[in-house]
């Protein structure tokens, strides 16, 4: 069956976009963490196609289970209570059994499904191994609230190691929200304790919980779609900002972060191909939290030449930026400052001094049409500014023949030709009528 020519053509910018992704999660270890609700609502056979495309791919895979509507529905059965407190159950003798059994047939499930050869799918015939064990060490909570948790625990320690072997022989590993004493004692454990505290042992690359909100809301409804650890603790302390899922996975995030583990997503489970969507796309449809910002400023350098080339060339053929060869950004590479995010250049500009007088002219700014509307050129521009004073400039000029209105909005006054450097007034091309900007500093 052969591609429409639509689909080809979004079909190619895609894969280019996503193989650095691929390079880069061969050999990393991913922790997942989903509640019963995905295999309740009949949604884990989706997820198992892109758990073993990611297994496929060479990424080491974790995977933590809930199973918190499973053991609703056994203690609903037997009109048992149904009690929680601070979003954790509270777990007697009797609803103990309910757990075990609920969470040990759900395990065989999940197991099930992961083994299935994938018919009439991309990874038929693709096989893969599942393990799983007591790999928790677990004590009890305690009383919480006045309230006797009794078989209710939190993480002691995870056997990393064991985990360690089973992945280094290529499989993947089932954790259920389980864990057991010294003495011999089963405590019923939350599935952000157990999955947090398995990313830290691990040292995980990435830990992914998938739940019912599209992500970490935002102001005037939006996903926030990147929060430090600081900022992620600053939304945690105030609770009642954060809705459901969100107020409970969150501050696990930010443990796992201090913890070692390099980034932290959170993604609605209701979106088929969440795990693909967030993993292998630039922007990504959840929430990531890191322990520093993703973004930051620094000066080029030649092996940047190819990045910086592939963000401004659209710009040049359009009109909006001059041609610059290859040769010419080689030559004056040490004039770029550049705006990188999460390991992708997605901004830069250059600073061309006029000593004589005291001048220099902000020249090729240019940033990435995903992180124009996020204030990257407007730190550009402070960046640039900022170099200009230390150089002991006393004002900045730039010349634009599309965007002048937008360089007024950054301090920016129009002028004319005359006002330039004589020595650049010699270079100004009639032809393009670049209007003049200057700015004091």
């Amino acid at each position: 069956m052969r591609m429409d020519p639509q689909t080809l053509e979004r079909f190619v910018p895609w894969f280019r976009a996503a193989a650095p992704y691929i390079h880069a999660f061969g050999g990393r270890t991913f922790v997942v963490a989903f509640g019963g609700e995905v295999v309740a609502d009949g949604k884990f056979v989706g997820l198992t196609h892109d758990l073993n495309l990611l297994a496929s791919l060479g990424v080491r895979l974790v995977l933590v289970h809930g199973a918190r509507p499973q053991i609703d529905q056994r203690l609903r059965q037997r009109d048992a209570d149904i009690r929680y407190v601070r979003d954790m159950r509270v777990t007697d003798e009797a609803t103990l059994q309910d757990v075990k059994e609920a969470s040990g047939r759900l395990r065989m499930e999940i197991e099930a499904l992961l083994s299935v050869g994938l018919p009439n799918t991309p990874m038929a015939n693709a096989t893969f191994r599942v393990t799983s064990g007591n790999f928790v060490v677990a004590r009890p909570v305690g009383v919480v609230d006045g309230v006797d948790m009794q078989f209710t625990g939190e993480v002691r320690k995870i056997h990393g190691d064991a985990i360690r072997r089973c992945l280094d022989d290529e499989d993947m590993v089932l954790v259920s929200p389980l864990g057991y004493s010294p003495t011999g004692e089963i405590f019923n454990l939350t599935l952000e304790d157990v999955a947090a505290q398995t990313a830290i042992a691990l040292k995980a690359d990435k830990l992914l919980f998938l739940m019912d909100e599209a992500g970490v809301g935002g102001e005037r409804g939006r996903v926030r779609t990147e929060l430090t650890v600081s900022e992620a603790d600053s939304l945690s302390d105030k609770r009642n900002k954060l809705k459901g899922d969100s107020a409970i996975y969150l501050p696990f995030a930010t443990r796992a972060c201090r913890g070692g583990v390099k980034r932290v997503h959170l993604i609605s489970r209701h979106v088929d191909g969440a795990l693909l969507l967030e993993l292998f796309t630039h922007s990504g449809i959840g929430t990531m939290v890191t322990q520093d910002p993703l973004e930051h400023l620094r000066a080029a350098t030649i092996d940047d030449v190819a990045s910086i080339l592939s963000l401004i060339e659209p710009l040049e053929a359009e009109g909006t930026l001059v041609k610059r060869s290859r040769e010419l950004l080689e030559r004056e590479i040490e004039r770029f400052l550049l705006l990188e995010h999460d390991g992708f250049i997605v901004g830069c500009a250059a600073l061309y001094p006029f000593k004589s007088d005291k001048a220099g002219e902000l020249a090729c700014l240019a940033v990435h049409p995903d992180h124009r509307n996020g204030g990257a050129g407007e730190r550009l521009i402070q960046a640039v500014e900022a170099a200009a004073r230390k150089a002991r400039m006393k004002r900045l000029f730039v010349l634009t023949t599309r965007t002048a209105h937008w360089f007024v909005e950054q301090g920016f006054v129009e002028a004319s030709v005359e006002e330039l450097p004589e020595q650049r007034q010699q270079f100004y091309n009639y032809q393009r009528r670049s209007k003049v900007l200057i700015k004091s500093l």
